[in-house]
Order: C-alpha cells, then sequence, then structure tokens
C-alpha cells in the first residue's frame, strides 16, 4: 500500500481510510482501491502510552539503544526483519511487546526494542529489500494430508504434528480464502502446510505475468501464518503445468519470486519446493507432456533453485514393498521410483545433500475393503491394510534416522473417493473408522 500511495501522490493512511481497509498490508491481487482526490487528510488515533520515535541520526553505521528504545512499523516489516536490524531476536520483541502471535504486526504499530540492540542507518521506506536467509527448519516431524480433517485425535493418536491443506489459485482470488484452513490448523494444536497450486491455463497465457500475480497472492497467504507452504505440485506434468512449457529453468522462475515475496512477508514460514511426480514415463508420452522427475530434479539445481527454498518437495506413493528393500520390486524393472531409498538418494544426491527432503506425500494404496483397484494402479491390488501400516511406520522409522528427511507428510489420513484414481485406498482411515497405521506411526515416533 505504501507503494501505491507514493505514486498516487497521497499517504498509505489517507489510503486505508479512504477504503475502509483496517490492516494496510492485507491487499490483494485484483483489489480495486479508490484513489483519494489531492488534499485528503485523515486524523490519526491517538495510540495509548504510545513513546514518540527518536529521529535516526543521519550516519553511518550503528548506535547503541538504550532501554526502552522504540520503532514503528512500516509497511514491509516482519518481526523477524526487525530483530536483525537491531540485533536482537523475535521472541525478545514479542516477549517486551506482549506479542502472542509473531507473525502479526501492523504499519504504525510502535514497538520498544530490548536492551543492547542496536539501531541501524536510516533506509528509504520502500526501498527493495533482500530476502532473509532460509528459516531454520528443525528436527524430524510426521503429519498428514487431510480433507475433512475430521479425525484429528487418530492423527494425535499417531504423533502427527502436522496437517497438508491443498489449496487451488485463480488469477483474482484473494489469499483471505486460507485463513479458515490455518486458523483450523491452529485452533486443534497442529502446524500447517499449504500445498498452493495455481491453474496451467492461466500460466500457460500469463507466463511472467502470472509469475508475478501468484507470488503476490503467496505474499498474502504467508502473512496469515501458515507454518509451510510449497509453491505449485506435481510440475513436471502437463496436467498441472502448461502442456508443451513445461521445464525446470521455468518453475525455478516462479519459485525465486514466491520464495522472495514469502519470506518478505514472512520469514518465519517454511518453504518446500513443489515435489514432481515420480515417474519413467517421458519416453512413452513425450517431454511435452511430462519429464522424468529425477532429469527434472537436476535440471531445478542448474536453474539455481537451492537458494530459492528451506526443503526438496518429494513424493513417493507407488511403493509395493518395504521401504528397507532396495530391490526386489514385483514389478520387474527395478526402477528407482519403486523404492523408498531410491526416491531419498536420487533427491538429495541431486541437490549434494545441501537441502533436506520433505515428503509432502509419502502413501501406500491398498484396495482391502473396497472394490478392485483400476487399471492405472492395478500394481497395488496385493498390498493389505496390514502392510500399508507396517511399512508407513518403518518409513517414518527410516525418515527420521536418515539425517536427510526434515518433514514426511502421509497420503493420505481420511480421502473417501474411490475411483479410477483411489484417494480412499491410500486413506489410513479405513472403512469403518479405524486406523492400524495410526498405531505403527504412533510407535515410530516414540
Amino acid at each position: 500500500m505504501f507503494r501505491i500511495a507514493l505514486r498516487y501522490g497521497t499517504s498509505w493512511p489517507v489510503l486505508a481510510s479512504y477504503n475502509g481497509i483496517t490492516n494496510p498490508n492485507l491487499i490483494y491481487v485484483g483489489q480495486v482501491l479508490k484513489i483519494p482526490p489531492a488534499g485528503t487528510v485523515v486524523q490519526p488515533t491517538p495510540v495509548p502510552g504510545a513513546t514518540a520515535v527518536p529521529q535516526p541520526t543521519p550516519v553511518p553505521g550503528a548506535t547503541a539503544v538504550p532501554q526502552g528504545g522504540t520503532y514503528t512499523v512500516v509497511a514491509g516489516d516482519s518481526l523477524y526483519r526487525i530483530a536483525l536490524k537491531f540485533g536482537t531476536t523475535t521472541s525478545a520483541i514479542a516477549a517486551l511487546n506482549g506479542i502472542t502471535n509473531p507473525n502479526l504486526i501492523y504499519v504504525g504499530q510502535v514497538l520498544k526494542i530490548p536492551a543492547g540492540g542496536t539501531t541501524p542507518p536510516p533506509t528509504t521506506p520502500g526501498q527493495p529489500t533482500v530476502a532473509p536467509p532460509p528459516t531454520s527448519i528443525g528436527s524430524f516431524e510426521l503429519g498428514g494430508q487431510v480433507d475433512s480433517f475430521g479425525y484429528p485425535d487418530l492423527m494425535r493418536q499417531a504423533k502427527m504434528t502436522w496437517v497438508k491443506r491443498q489449496l487451488r489459485y485463480k488469477l483474482g482470488d484473494s489469499p483471505d480464502g486460507a485463513a479458515g484452513m490455518i486458523n483450523q490448523a491452529h485452533s486443534q494444536g497442529f502446524r500447517i502446510l499449504l500445498s498452493v497450486v495455481g491453474d496451467p491455463a492461466q500460466l500457460g497465457a500469463g507466463g511472467d505475468g502470472y509469475m508475478d500475480q501468484f507470488a503476490g497472492f503467496l505474499s498474502g497467504v504467508a502473512r496469515l501464518g501458515p507454518d509451510a507452504v510449497e509453491v505449485w505440485n506435481e510440475q513436471n506434468l502437463d496436467r498441472e503445468w502448461p502442456m508443451g512449457q513445461i521445464n525446470p529453468a521455468s518453475y525455478t522462475k516462479m519459485l525465486s519470486k514466491a520464495y522472495t515475496e514469502i519470506k518478505r512477508a514472512n520469514a518465519s514460514v517454511m518453504v518446500i519446493s513443489g515435489a514432481p511426480a515420480p515417474t519413467g514415463a517421458e519416453g512413452a508420452f513425450g517431454v511435452d507432456r511430462v519429464w522424468n522427475d529425477d532429469r527434472y530434479i537436476r535440471g531445478m539445481v542448474s536453474a539455481g533453485a537451492a537458494q530459492y527454498m528451506d526443503c526438496i518437495g518429494i513424493h513417493y506413493n507407488e511403493g509395493i514393498v518395504s521401504p528397507d528393500a532396495t530391490s526386489g520390486d514385483p514389478r520387474g524393472d527395478n526402477y528407482y521410483t519403486r523404492y523408498f531409498w531410491g526416491m531419498v538418494n536420487t533427491y538429495s544426491g541431486a541437490f549434494g545433500g545441501a537441502k533436506p527432503l520433505c515428503f509432502t506425500e509419502l502413501g501406500y494404496v491398498t484396495p482391502e475393503g473396497y472394490a478392485p483397484l483400476s487399471a492405472g494402479f492395478a500394481w497395488g491390488q496385493n498390498t493389505t491394510v496390514a502392510q500399508q501400516a507396517q511399512w508407513l511406520g518403518r518409513a517414518a522409522q527410516l525418515s527420521r534416522s536418515s539425517g536427510k528427511v526434515r518433514l514426511m507428510i502421509v497420503w493420505n489420513v481420511d480421502f473417501s473417493a474411490y475411483g479410477d484414481d483411489p484417494l480412499a485406498g491410500y486413506a489410513i482411515i479405513r472403512p469403518g473408522g479405524s486406523c492400524p497405521a495410526c498405531t505403527n506411526l504412533g510407535a515410530a515416533m516414540q
């Protein structure tokens, strides 16, 4: 909003007041704003107990800030950035100011700065800011992708602390559509990963302009406080990326825009690269329609994708043997996508071990309790619910001890559709509401 006000020769408080906007950090792509006539003013509302902000001394270098020094939030700020400026921590500023949600600060808010911090040299508002460094992402955790999110107690039994939801974006959508998902997860005590996927047709028509708007949408989503964002999904297939335009360099361009905007809006959000579909179908269908995921991942590395992510997105959903196995798959081709370790080593190796892996889908399909699987999934016909439970538990154990995996999202918890795409066959909540895999997963996380 600061930049819009600057362009039209007004101020952001006037622009916000004229449009009835209470939070000037939350505007979205496609929103129509009324521009106030020249000379419009708005009377500021006094802030009880607010302390006047000292004027910065226009000299280079930092100076010590005494106990009780203050800083006024400007457009583009985050608590992370402010802490970085003053040589302190987000938690210290939050504690001193009674902030319970460090993702929610607002323009004009006066913050007390802890003693021992520093005041940076003055900067010009609206200057481009370099995106902060990658988020410190911690130790291994477990979660599940949900449809209804109707089984939080069973997810807790499985020792899941994350929930994944997918959000579809079309031009003009407001980021506020993500708020319900985020708030529901947090109210149940879960962290939330949002896998945000745009429209392939709109991307194909809009190119770089669409990428900019998508990145702007993700900026708005990030301000709402999700814990992680996966940027797109299975972009090596023509059902998710425009036919004839599949290319890891093109995706990396999008990822760079998305990463920068997400981190500017909320530096604490973990950014996960979109997981390609595990496949070797390139030879059969051609590169206009599909790229093999190993070649695609190497292309991302060559395009510089590593600097625009905290974690490498990875899927594993075609296993019919134990995750311990490295050979012996009955399909006979011994292709790496058949095996847990084949996927882990291929993806980690492509990035030279420099980035951790985040399984944004890991699951085993079984028809037990349903009709036979469709032809496209017939390879999973002999997998039982007991094997599904055992293999998921073991995959969690191996991921946790590997030193390569940060997050494992089980695909899936509670989907109920069962047809050509047997979503319910992957679900750990089985017909009747039981969850054998919850026991195995819980044991793996002890």
